[in-house]
């Protein structure tokens, strides 16, 4: 089904339309889950937590992008950016998940690791409610 706001980042070269395939969808909600699951282990490392559930939500958010037939062309936060488009979700997810992304950038690109508990915490949440979302999605089309 065309997002018409999508279809706009097509046309600007930030997306690529590729119809969806439903091995790839599997695989990509497969390891989100699984991931957010291993997030939720308290005795984990904050640092290992917050990689886990940034991981889980890329994952799961691109599944989304990816059911919707839609491929992002080279920047990794737009499965963040079209979560109202891909899945209905508000500024109350995507903005935790916007924030981790760019503590994940400065992390691993300038080794910047302020990761607080709250943070963490949140982003499990965020991916939680995007792991709901995605898990309601029927399989895609073939």
């Amino acid at each position: 089904m065309p997002l018409p706001n999508l279809d706009r980042l097509v046309t600007t070269g930030m997306l690529h339309a590729e119809p969806p395939a439903a091995e790839e969808f599997a695989g990509l909600l497969r390891s989100g889950l699984a991931r957010l699951t291993d997030a939720g282990h308290a005795a984990l490392a904050p640092e290992s937590r917050f990689d886990l559930a940034y991981n889980a939500a890329h994952a799961l958010c691109l599944a989304a992008m990816r059911w919707h037939g839609y491929r992002p062309a080279n920047k990794r936060y737009l499965v963040f950016q079209v979560l109202p488009d891909t899945l209905g979700l508000g500024p109350e997810v995507w903005r935790v998940l916007a924030k981790a992304h760019e503590l994940r950038n400065r992390s691993e690109y300038e080794g910047a690791q302020n990761i607080d508990q709250r943070l963490v915490t949140d982003l499990i949440g965020a991916c939680r409610l995007v792991a709901q979302e995605v898990r309601s999605l029927p399989p895609p089309a073939p």
